[in-house]
């Protein structure tokens, strides 16, 4: 082990959060700018949905497989496969206006994507001194959460109609590939040649972590799903266009400022093991609590507010919590394998409450829709509970 790749490297975790940081501030520019650019290209709507979720698709298809591919390449080598991808889409994207060229391209960047959503979590599990595990995974949670505010107010301020627009972008994703050349490089992993990988890998890892995989469902279904549907929730209470938008806005602030709080809290038991199963219970009936209010939100849309915050906090601390016990538990390729289960069973949760749940509003805002978050709430939170005993 060369100096500076022990667990507690701080040029490790510096080099992370900076190539994740700009690398995801010129991905959350690139992704409204090409929304835009299609819309003016006279393209559906249904088409730009499907664009869209594209992405996601990318995620899906390469995780099962990250640990393997690691185990092939390396773990810095996969790093650059993760930074470079990126930057090759945002060239395409500049050089033709073929719509299925544009889908690849796309989907490119969110397999990209999702090998460094994977990758980033475990360096930052390697690199994070042990007593500050909680603390450094909050931040870097914070970081990515300022992501999603940075790269859109860089595009408003660029403006969306200058020819120079995916300058930016590429310039951004440049600068985050630049600093991935700083992350140190790690002694071979201990478990490289006994660890399981690909789809077997995931499901020992599930086997070995249900209780985390319950929590990240929680925190995707609350946080990352419910998010993109409330500007529909906003509407059908009788809040204004720009209102309900802005509730997007309150659910994002609330998983980012809860990020880092909930981490410190991890550290700071005494056995932080009991600990974090205990924040993930505290949060998951944070949850259950904030959606007991549905039914008399149509007649009092003020309440949405603070729901809203509250669902967007909790399942950031949920999911926040889950990569901090995976981080303690595991190493290696297998802390490889439990952090893409994680991601996985998060981006589930997510596609699960925004597939579902818009449905659900327009049949029955005021009641099939909030008891059906009564319900799955108070599932997650007793199978919380059932399974710590």
């Amino acid at each position: 082990m060369t100096p500076g790749t022990a667990k507690g490297s701080p040029v490790g975790l510096v080099a992370v959060f900076g190539s994740t940081f700009f690398e995801l501030c010129g991905i959350f520019m690139l992704s409204p700018l090409l929304l835009l650019m299609l819309k003016d290209a006279q393209v559906s709507t249904t088409i730009a949905g499907l664009f869209a979720a594209t992405t996601w698709a990318g995620v899906f298809l390469i995780t099962p497989f990250a640990s393997g591919l690691i185990r092939r390449i390396g773990r810095r080598q996969a790093m650059w496969l993760a930074s470079s991808a990126p930057v090759v889409s945002a060239l395409g994207f500049m050089v033709t206006d073929v719509l299925w060229i544009w889908f690849a391209l796309q989907l490119l960047a969110g397999v990209a994507g999702g090998l460094r959503w994977v990758l980033a979590e475990a360096f930052i599990a390697e690199f994070a001194p042990p007593q500050h595990l909680g603390r450094t995974i909050g931040t870097y949670a914070t970081l990515v959460g300022l992501t999603f505010v940075v790269g859109p107010a860089i595009l408003a301020a660029v403006g969306t109609d200058n020819a120079h627009a995916l300058w930016w972008v590429v310039a951004l994703l440049g600068v985050g590939l630049a600093w991935t050349a700083l992350i140190p490089r790690l002694p071979p992993d201990h478990d490289s040649h006994t660890a399981s990988v690909g789809l077997q890998g995931l499901w020992h890892a599930v086997l070995a972590h249900p209780v985390i995989m319950l929590a990240g469902f929680l925190g995707g279904f609350f946080e990352l799903g419910l998010a993109s549907i409330l500007p529909l929730y906003g509407l059908s209470l009788g809040l204004s266009a720009s209102a309900a938008t802005l509730l997007v806005s309150v659910s994002g602030a609330g998983g980012t400022l809860m990020a880092l709080p909930a981490g410190m809290l991890a550290d700071r038991f005494a056995n932080p093991a009991r600990g974090r199963r205990l924040l993930m219970k505290v949060f998951a009936g944070l949850i259950l609590l904030s959606t007991l209010p549905g039914p008399w939100v149509l007649a009092s849309p003020w309440l949405v507010w603070p729901v809203v915050a509250v669902w967007g906090a909790a399942g950031g601390a949920l999911y926040t919590l889950a990569m901090v016990d995976i981080g303690a538990r595991e190493k290696g390729l297998t802390l490889v394998n439990s952090t893409a289960v994680l991601v996985l069973t998060y981006t589930l949760g997510g596609l699960v409450a925004s597939a579902g749940s818009g449905a659900l509003i327009e049949w029955s805002a005021g009641l099939g829709f909030p008891v059906l978050l009564i319900v799955l709430a108070a599932a997650g939170f007793a199978a919380l509970l059932g399974r710590s005993r």
